[in-house]
This record gives structure tokens, sequence and C-alpha cells, in this order.
């Protein structure tokens, strides 16, 4: 698999939650996306990345995948607010996620809230959904984003919680192994085909580091419930 772009983008969002009755971003909203930029699978150390108000209380499980709380975000924009920033930052792109049609659900009704008018994100940008290409690669197995990182020699060890930009920066390492075999962290010039070795550049979240609480017996029950309640609406991808 060779990526088609020059220009690639791969993003993540976190939610509120998920609808279990009907499409799933329905009645829910983004509350955090990531995004980071690969141009001649180079990264390029240029990321798009905002915490979004959403027009309702986030889940509880929701919370405790991602961390971030209805406080935390009071007095962060809504949607409406960063769409064009975003639109400009992936317009004409090649867009990667994993398990696409999960984010770009979330993104086009988050547009659709603004207006008819509004175009899809497929209208916007090519879409390539790195859980089917994994699922191509490696059939029967499992695909989530850690079994890639282990998969491929990822370090993936300071990733406790879901995050929009930790998530993207770690797909578009597994995104470059899936579609040429090996990856860098080197940051293009942006002038010319010299890169300088150096660590992507980590933005700092402002939340407080979460005290970790682990699950008691019967609430790991009741997560694998979840989970299958889930599973029944659309792929579980962190227990394929």
């Amino acid at each position: 698999m060779k990526a088609t772009n020059q220009r690639i983008i791969v993003f993540d969002t976190e939610t509120t939650g998920m609808n279990m009755t009907g499409p799933h971003y329905e009645g829910h909203g983004i509350v955090e996306i990531g995004a980071v930029e690969i141009i001649n699978r180079k990264l390029t150390g240029n990321t798009f990345h905002v915490y979004i108000k959403p027009d309702r209380n986030i889940d509880p499980e929701a919370i405790a995948v991602h961390g971030i709380t209805d406080e935390f975000l009071r007095d962060k924009p809504v949607y409406a607010e960063i769409h064009q920033e975003f639109i400009d930052f992936i317009d004409g792109a090649e867009l990667v996620a994993h398990n696409a049609s999960f984010d770009t659900g979330f993104m086009d009704y988050e547009f659709h809230k603004m207006g008819a008018s509004i175009a899809k994100i497929e209208d916007i940008c090519q879409v390539t959904d790195t859980l089917e290409m994994a699922k191509r690669l490696f059939p029967g197995k499992r695909n989530n984003l850690d079994i890639l990182c282990s998969r491929y020699g990822i370090d993936n060890s300071h990733r406790t919680l879901h995050g929009a930009l930790l998530d993207a920066e770690i797909l578009a390492d597994v995104y470059l192994m899936m579609t040429g075999g090996q990856t860098s962290l080197r940051l293009s010039s942006g002038n010319d085909d010299s890169t300088t070795e150096t660590t992507i550049r980590r933005l700092a979240s402002g939340r407080k580091v979460l005290k970790v609480i682990h699950a008691a017996a019967d609430e790991l029950t009741a997560h694998q419930d979840r989970l299958d309640l889930i599973g029944k609406k659309a792929d579980v991808i962190w227990r394929l």
C-alpha cells in the first residue's frame, strides 16, 4: 500500500459519547480534534489541535476513555467558531483516520448542525481508513491502534488516556509504516529535502494530571457489557 497524496492529514476526535439507538453520532458532539500534517512522507511538525465546548454534557463512559470533563470545556469555543480554521487546515489533503467512518460521521454531524449548505467532509478531502487497510493487511487479526503499534514496534507507552492529538501522532507513525515500510520522527524543513532530527512536539493540554482509579470487578463486568452493546452498532476497534 502506498500513500496517494503528497499532503496528508492524520486526525482523530474525542466525543461526548456514542448513540446506541440510531446513527452513532446523533445527539452527541465532538469535544477535541487533533491532526498532524505529513508532506512527502515526512512529519512537518504542523498540527491542528482544539478543545470544543459541546451542546450537551459528556457521558461518564466517554470521560473514562479520554478524561475530558464538562468543567474543563466550559470556556472552550463551540465547533462553529473553529470550523473555518479546521477546514483551511485539511482542505485538499488526503485525510487519514482509524475507523474513519466514526470520526467523519461526527464531523459531518457538526457540519449539518451549522446549516444545510455546509459540504460533507468527503467533498473536501479524500478519506483513508487505516482500520480497513489493517484488515486487508492482517485479515482475521485484532487491528486496534495499540495492537498496530506493537506489531510495527512503535512506542506508545506514554498513551494512558485517549487524546485526539496524541492518537493522531501515533497513527501517523502507524500509517507511514503501513504504506511504506519505514517511518521516522524527522521533521521536514519545508523548503528542501533536508531533515532535522527532532521529536514531534507534544502540545500541553492544560489539564491537571488525573488520578488513576482502577476499576472494581463489577465495573469491569459492566464495561464489557457496554462494549458488547456498542458492538451491535459498530466495530469496537479497541477490542478487535
